[in-house]
């Protein structure tokens, strides 16, 4: 198969939500006032479409499944036209013409489905979806129509609007197991398409029938293959998400489905929870509720990358909920699997693995302590140190939120692995946030120290100075940011200005942009001329 990206694999947006202390859902709509930072992520989508493709274009159709299909000679689309529009057509002729059109829009190109739509033979193709007695004509028919709505947003509002969707649908019930598959394809086309086109999908009573066909003893991989990719489709999209209620009725089905040994099947159910967790705290409890938690932490020892990344994200955007949904998957063991993907081979599969110890130390002390104990801190540091550059960006973020919301024991430990000399180097980037972050951890690993005691604030200022970190913030002091300018003279005037030095820590005020003496992170301004 030749997959359409519909959504950038890489996009991914940092928005200002951050947790504190409280549980309440009031207190965390407040979040201007709190010091650590949650962060959705949108990065991993897996593609919305699909197209069927042969290579060999003298292959057949229902044959390649196992059909009865013959192969036959390519015409173009005006002899394909010309036969469609002959009344007295024989049969044989006709299926000829619609193979030959499936063919052609089976290649690797939009180019092809612009021309069969132009060329007006879309209303034949669906005519012929009506055909109960010629089963071989209704895959074919059904292969074309799949192939058309894996275009552009054009092309497949050509489709809906054409009227094939109620044809589809009534095919999903189709004693031909090979049309119910093509159909199920076609379905899941259009519903990756937009969210609209989603719920028309849905509206037309798609749920019912998908869910029977994940219950079914007797239904071939390929089948369940086919559902748990047109599943993913009707629970992705956010504007608007998929209803609750349409969700509720899809995820028992989707959870049986990650009881499957085929990697396809596994991969698409894992992307469906993830599309399901990406919409706040009450769409993920009902993931919670459904019992996938255990599976989706199983999985990440799966030997398959395809399954492991959907599983993964997941569980990211789980950790991105409530205390208490935090909870629950630290509950179920992940932090014993983080220690291994954080060095796993490949790079997309580390950062994932970050990004999720990121929203966990965002969580409570005592969640940052279950980081701790599962000895994973080592690990963050050393990717912090040699990570690829947006692990180490990831992993910035997770050791400033354990320092923004941990308790002086546990960023002292932090601050034993010996972050700082990385936590510096991370200055001499040009993404002005992960800057901020490494200057805010900077700031509350010396602020800590100074709380512990003088002697231990004096110790970590002179090993912060050591490895260049006086001198970075006397750098940034020029720096054309704001905020990177201001976080860095808050540095120094606080800890490094002679007056401090002999006074002690204790008795100086804290900063302005302060919670408890610990500096909060605020996001840069976005309009300086920057490069980022």
């Amino acid at each position: 198969n030749e997959y359409k990206s519909y959504l950038s694999f890489t996009h991914m947006d940092r928005s200002g939500f951050f947790k504190n202390t409280s549980r309440s859902d009031e207190n965390r709509k407040n979040r201007q006032h709190q010091v650590t930072q949650l962060r959705k992520d949108r990065r991993g989508e897996q593609i919305s479409k699909r197209r069927q493709v042969i290579e060999d274009t003298t292959d057949d159709g229902m044959a390649e499944s196992g059909g009865l299909t013959n192969s036959v000679e390519l015409i173009d689309t005006h002899q394909i036209k010309q036969i469609f529009l002959e009344s007295d057509a024989n049969p044989d002729k006709v299926f000829s013409a619609v193979q030959s059109c499936r063919k052609i829009l089976s290649k690797k190109s939009h180019r092809q489905i612009d021309e069969v739509i132009n060329m007006g033979l879309l209303p034949h193709l669906v005519h012929f979806l009506t055909l109960d007695g010629s089963p071989e004509l209704q895959f074919e028919s059904c292969w074309a129509i799949t192939n058309i709505a894996s275009g552009n947003p054009l092309q497949t509002k050509a489709v809906v609007e054409g009227g094939a969707v109620p044809h589809l649908m009534r095919l999903l019930s189709s004693t031909n197991a090979h049309v119910a598959e093509q159909a199920i394809w076609a379905l899941g086309n259009v519903a990756g398409d937009s969210a609209m086109y989603r719920d028309f999908v849905i509206e037309s009573g798609i749920i019912p029938l998908l869910v029977d066909m994940t219950a079914s003893t007797t239904a071939s991989i390929t089948l369940h293959r086919h559902v748990a990719w047109t599943l993913s489709n009707l629970c992705r999209n956010k504007d608007p998400p998929t209803s609750i209620e349409s969700l509720t009725k899809m995820i028992p089905s989707i959870r049986l489905l990650l009881s499957s040994e085929d990697r396809c099947v596994l991969s698409d159910a894992c992307w469906a929870i993830s599309y399901i967790t990406d919409g706040g705290s009450e769409r993920i409890q009902l993931a919670i509720q459904s019992g996938v938690v255990t599976k989706l932490v199983n999985l990440l020892e799966h030997h398959e990358i395809s399954v492991i990344s959907p599983a993964l994200h997941a569980i990211g955007n789980i950790v991105t909920g409530k205390y208490e949904q935090i909870q629950n998957v630290i509950n179920h063991g992940l932090l014993s699997h983080l220690s291994k993907l954080l060095f796993h081979q490949k790079p997309s599969i580390q950062k994932e693995a970050t990004w999720t110890i990121s929203n966990i130390t965002a969580g409570t002390p005592t969640q940052i302590q279950a980081v701790i104990d599962a000895n994973l801190l080592p690990y963050l540091v050393t990717v912090l140190t040699r990570g690829e550059f947006n692990c180490q960006r990831e992993a910035t973020w997770a050791v400033m939120n354990l320092t923004a919301g941990g308790t002086p024991q546990q960023i002292k430990r932090l601050y034993s692995l010996n972050c700082l000399a990385p936590l510096v180097r991370m200055l001499e980037i040009h993404d002005t946030k992960t800057m901020s972050c490494a200057l805010s951890t900077c700031y509350n690993i010396l602020n800590n120290a100074y709380k512990i005691s003088k002697a231990e604030g004096n110790r970590i200022a002179v090993d912060f100075e050591a490895c260049g970190g006086l001198d970075a913030m006397e750098r940034l002091q020029r720096h054309e940011n704001r905020q990177i300018y201001n976080q860095s003279g808050e540095i120094i005037d606080r800890f490094f200005d002679e007056d401090v030095a002999e006074d002690g820590n204790e008795e100086n005020v804290p900063p302005q942009n302060s919670t408890n003496g610990r500096l909060l992170f605020v996001p840069p301004n976005n309009n300086l001329n920057i490069s980022v």
